[in-house]
């Protein structure tokens, strides 16, 4: 049985995000569940987004929990059997919404369906694989429905009933890998995760933040990279191949230091600056 709009619940986590709240609003304001969370943004995200889409649950978090974590607050609330992630900086419309609940017809059984992710120059954002601790994919983008092992948490259709099986997030990543880890746990479960590329969605990549502090923003984006590769690594791979990972990527890293201050590119060095503290702090 095909699932219906009223059986889809849209999650979107913000986090200085207002810019985005009006190529949002034309189609998820007239859903019947929309849930955004809002991670103590200092924009007025949560207000704009309240005035934009009235139907929406807003949830105001008193600090920035995180995007996993966050995401882990509306899920525990969805009462729909369908429950679509969605980054702020996505553009849906009706076509994508009625596309991936079609699919969801399609493959009953499947614990995440995905879309292809289109870049803002209309190029498909390979934003798939089969599982990075197994081998590399290689090959042209996919052109039809196929199981994978990796599909990118910037859209993700999630199958409810299976995925309370597996669980959410794990909270224990802050920013980046938290799709990753989630993918891994599926795949080991042995549940699939299809990828419909007869479906897409334009995906402004790293355009869903903005704030008065953009250099912070890029420090700390290497930063939490470092930290949830490395904790990723050691929870999939082995502790001892963390610590090995660590090593190597705090050297490299202190190397291509001296030759970004040479040639100034104020948001690499912020981000390179990031990694090498996450590196360090990393424990």
């Amino acid at each position: 049985m095909t699932p219906t709009i009223a059986d889809l619940t849209v999650i979107v986590v913000t986090y200085n995000s207002a810019h985005c709240i009006a190529a949002l609003a034309p189609t998820l304001a007239a859903l019947p569940h929309v849930t955004i969370v809002d991670n103590a943004s200092n924009d007025g995200t949560a207000d704009v987004a309240a005035r934009a889409m009235p139907n929406a649950l807003v949830l105001r978090n008193e600090r920035n929990l995180g995007f996993g974590a966050a995401n882990n607050l509306a899920l525990r609330r969805v009462t729909t059997s369908h429950a679509l992630l969605l980054n702020p900086d996505c553009l849906p419309s009706d076509e994508f919404l009625r596309g991936l609940l079609a699919a969801a017809g399609a493959f009953p059984e499947a614990a995440i369906i995905a879309p292809h992710l289109i870049r803002r120059g209309g190029e498909v954002e390979l934003s798939y694989r089969w599982p990075g601790k197994l081998w590399r994919s290689q090959g042209p983008a996919a052109e039809g429905p196929c199981c994978v092992g990796f599909v990118c948490g910037a859209a993700m259709l999630f199958n409810m009933a299976v995925m309370r099986e597996i669980g959410f997030f794990d909270e224990g990543f802050f920013l980046y890998y938290e799709d990753e880890d989630l993918c891994q746990r599926v795949f080991d479960s042995r549940k699939a995760i299809v990828l419909v590329p007869g479906i897409s969605v334009t995906h402004l990549s790293r355009s869903s933040v903005r704030g008065n502090s953009p250099l912070r923003a890029e420090f700390y984006r290497g930063y939490h990279h470092a930290q949830s590769k490395l904790i990723f690594t050691g929870k999939h791979v082995g502790a001892e191949q963390a610590a090995r990972l660590r090593r190597k990527t705090l050297w490299l890293a202190l190397a291509a230091l001296v030759p970004r201050l040479l040639v100034p590119a104020p948001r690499y060095v912020a981000r390179l600056l990031g990694r090498i503290r996450g590196l360090r702090d990393f424990k």
